[in-house]
């Protein structure tokens, strides 16, 4: 474990510190007791190394991947990590950044410049997201080109496909119905669109929709129900000869999007059926990252966001300013998007007054429908950061917290044959700073109480976003 500090961190930079050995430990120290139901594995991917070479990157969410496993059984939790081994590994192995990343510029010579303009190569640096695709499992980033792993030993296995366009979610959506994935890329050209599409495996994708654009929006996730996808886009938008030319200048993804806040919020719903415009809607001015759902109530199509006034959150995550400290990390507002049959009228709603990132809800059984309960981080001007259970019904929070500790995404898990929306357990991955190291703890989803936590011998760098598989990584 190394750090850029001169003295080890007791605070929560300790989060932003590298890791580097990758190890594999048998049986974790546990407190409490697991659930005897509970029998799977919790996947998780994010960065864990920002220094390269005698660089270091320059935006969280450009360092290198590293993959987490933490597998439940009998009782207990074994616990891997590992980096994701291609092409960007690689060229930080040999002490430099390969490739253009979110907010980071590799810094080549105008010969490699000009070549890459002609021959470009994204990122495969997937340190966003996870996901199950039949039977194998990817990593994602927003670049086209999602990684395959074995979710055992964590070994990366190549290539998973190619998205139709130059950028791709890193937050598809399962289909139930049809065991598909869904997700969108945006095609940047002379004619730009968000290319909806589903798969099964990968090897062959289904055309959805293709919704043209001129100037494309930053778009980080969008929402699915039972008939329609939502494209929401915020007003963070790029010429895309600005993207084309940009292995030329040397600007990273992100430095080319400018925010244009009079061009409002445009909400577009698209039939998933037939592929056609239904609705196309204006509304204020906002930023966002994550869909929390989205459903149809009677006429209208309910959508819930994490919300944000401005873009100005993505320059308080540039790795500089979180190592600096002294400013907690943002979060936003949860807040619900009515839109009117009429293709015109949108209604806001603040569903609640506690700050809200990284939510997940009930996915399974509630995505696309009505839905209860959302969980989530929140962060206080003091830095304190909580776990929350936000009841979108009564409109009332509960929280977990204690003093020095950090935690990441909660992940929720349902109980079998649990009848109670939130009859389950959540996983978190905490990081405790005085102790130097991190856990992961298991809290009951009901209450919030904590039931167990395995304690990782090392600290683990905040991350993003994981996934749960029951009985096994295969399950």
């Amino acid at each position: 474990m190394t750090s850029t500090a001169a003295k080890p961190l007791t605070d929560y930079r300790l989060g932003f510190a590298d890791l580097e050995r990758e190890v594999t430990v048998d049986q974790l120290p546990l407190d409490g007791a697991l659930p005897e139901w509970l029998s799977g594995t919790l996947l998780r991917t994010g960065p864990a190394k920002f220094a390269i070479g005698e660089r270091v990157v320059e935006h969280w969410f450009d360092g290198l991947a590293m993959l987490h496993r933490f597998a439940v059984l009998n009782g207990q939790v074994v616990y891997a990590y590992l980096f994701l081994l291609r092409r960007t590994y690689r060229a930080a192995a040999e002490g430099h950044i390969g490739y253009m990343e979110f907010g980071t510029d590799p810094c080549r010579s105008i010969f490699k410049r000009v070549t890459s303009l002609f021959h470009p190569e994204p990122t495969d640096n997937c340190s966003v997201n996870l996901a199950r695709l039949g039977e194998r499992f990817i990593a994602m980033t927003e670049a086209p080109m999602p990684l395959s792993f074995d979710p055992d030993t964590l070994e990366t296995l190549g290539p998973a496909f190619t998205a139709p366009g130059q950028v791709n979610t890193a937050h598809p959506h399962h289909d139930p119905a049809t065991d598909e994935l869904i997700g969108y890329a945006v095609h940047f050209g002379r004619t730009s669109a968000y290319r909806f599409y589903a798969t099964r495996n990968g090897a062959q994708r289904r055309k959805i929709a293709s919704v043209p654009v001129r100037q494309p929006a930053y778009l980080h996730s969008f929402g699915l129900t039972d008939r329609h996808v939502v494209l929401v886009e915020s007003p963070l938008v790029v010429h895309p000869l600005r993207l084309a030319s940009m292995e030329l200048t040397g600007t990273p993804f992100i430095a080319n999007y400018r925010w244009r806040p009079e061009r409002g919020t445009r909400i577009t719903l698209v039939d998933r059926s037939s592929g056609a415009v239904e609705g196309e809607y204006r509304t204020d001015p906002f930023f966002f990252f994550h869909h929390v759902n989205a459903f149809e109530d009677g006429d209208d199509v309910v959508v819930d966001l994490v919300t944000y006034d401005d873009a100005a959150v993505i320059d308080e995550l540039w790795i500089d300013r979180l190592r600096a400290g002294g400013q907690p990390v943002p979060v936003g507002e949860l807040r619900r998007l009515r839109l009117g049959s009429d293709g015109r009228r949108v209604e806001h709603e603040r569903l609640s007054p506690t700050r809200l990132e990284l939510p997940r809800i009930d996915y399974t059984r509630r995505n696309g429908r009505p839905y209860r309960h959302v969980y989530g981080i929140s962060v206080d001007d003091a830095a304190t950061v909580s776990i929350v259970k936000i009841d979108t019904e009564l409109r009332r929070t509960r929280s977990w917290t204690q003093p020095g500790q950090y935690p990441g995404e909660p992940v929720f898990v349902p109980e079998p044959g649990g009848e109670e929306e939130d009859a389950g357990v959540l996983l978190s991955v905490v990081l405790d700073t005085a102790e130097g190291q991190s856990a992961l703890v298991v809290l009951d989803a009901r209450d919030l109480s904590e039931l167990a936590r395995a304690r990782v011998p090392h600290h683990v760098p905040f991350h993003f976003h994981g996934e749960y598989f029951a009985d096994s990584g295969r399950s």
